[in-house]
């Protein structure tokens, strides 16, 4: 993880104050790289990595196993590589995938439930004099009620100081992932929700255009899930059917948690009725680091696709025929009512032509 800043307004104002502690508990933890992170700001800088101990040694994060009510113990070392000395508050909190798909933890008063109120630091600080590095051990102490499953957050350690240029406090955090794995059934499931499929058709009638197919991954089971995704959409019957191609795996996605996709299809015939199909084969990740790919899920949902243009000219050409067959109609009943009427002349004049003459 690498160091992230979040800045407070100092003011006598409790207006400033209360909006500075809001700022103050928004932060972003970017770059979960490999390898000890740090951070540098002129006379300071700091990094941190896991210790090397029974658990391993240049471990990118920390990884464990417990079962409920079990407790494990760690450290992590922190160095000082500036030329002032540094004294740093370490905590644990809660981790959660941000919209950018990156991990992200709570902030210190932040109301974490499961690793940020599991873990604790010896002290809840360090001091570190320049050019020194520091053990900081740590307990993990899982509850005896506490539910299996997956639950991922980090240990940080954090560092305010204050920028009188700006007038403002600086709180720059670094620190290391936390994987924990509690002991029980595992139910690892997805589910595809909210399943829609939108048509645009271009003017040509008889062209091909794109679909639109959004849904919803929702991590419902109690494990970290990442998922192969396939996205295709047909005409009735299964016919025309065309595939997305290549979908990227949405990031992990920790227990309760969701994430709207959206894929575009092209190539799609206007075929009036549209099935659009989802499947996702979830990818479950065990501590060890191996990977397993579960049993897919599958979604279906249906739409219109109709050709417009084409529709529309059909409906014009319908409206012509018929007013044209109206016409007709309209045309041989007055000539049937012309010629009935010549008829009706025609006899009543022969009628009086036939009349004796009276004189």
């Amino acid at each position: 993880m690498h160091a992230s800043v979040t800045r407070r307004k100092t003011n006598a104002a409790a207006l400033l104050r209360t909006a500075a502690l809001a700022l103050l508990a928004v932060f972003a933890v970017t770059g979960l790289t490999a390898g000890p992170a740090q951070a540098a700001d002129g006379d300071v800088a700091w990094t941190v990595r896991t210790a090397s101990n029974s658990f391993g040694a240049d471990r990118s994060s920390f990884s464990y196993a417990v079962n409920p009510g079990g407790m494990v113990e760690d450290a992590m070392v922190v160095a000082n590589h500036g030329s002032v000395p540094l004294d740093l508050a370490v905590y644990a909190a809660d981790g959660f995938t941000t919209d950018g798909g990156q991990l992200d933890l709570l902030a210190k008063d932040g109301k974490s439930v499961g690793i940020g109120a599991w873990v604790r630091a010896d002290g809840g600080s360090v001091k570190i004099q320049p050019g020194k590095t520091a053990n900081v051990p740590f307990k993990v102490t899982v509850p005896a009620n506490a539910t299996p499953g997956d639950y991922v957050g980090g240990i940080l350690t954090s560092l305010t100081q204050p920028d009188a240029a700006e007038g403002i406090n600086v709180d720059r955090r670094l620190g290391i992932r936390i994987k924990l794995r509690v002991g029980g059934e595992l139910k690892p499931n997805l589910a595809i929700e909210d399943l829609h499929v939108d048509y645009g058709g271009p003017s040509n009638p008889f062209a091909k255009g794109d679909a639109t197919v959004t849904y919803k991954i929702h991590n419902t089971g109690n494990a970290t899930l990442s998922a192969q995704q396939t996205v295709s959409v047909s005409g009735p019957f299964g016919w025309l059917r065309v595939e997305a191609g290549e979908i990227a795996a949405p990031p992990e996605l920790l227990p309760g948690e969701s994430r709207n996709v959206t894929i575009s299809v092209h190539g799609v015939a206007p075929a009036l009725r549209l099935a659009a199909t989802a499947s996702l084969t979830p990818l479950l990740t065990d501590p060890s680091g191996s990977t397993t790919s579960l049993e897919p899920v599958r979604a279906t949902t249906h739409g219109w696709a109709a050709p417009w243009p084409l529709l529309l000219l059909l409906v014009v050409l319908v409206v012509v025929a018929a007013g044209a067959v109206v016409i007709a109609r309209r045309n041989r009943s007055r000539r049937r009512s012309r010629e009935d009427a010549r008829v009706r002349e025609a006899v009543a004049k022969a009628i009086r032509d036939k009349s004796p003459q009276k004189g």
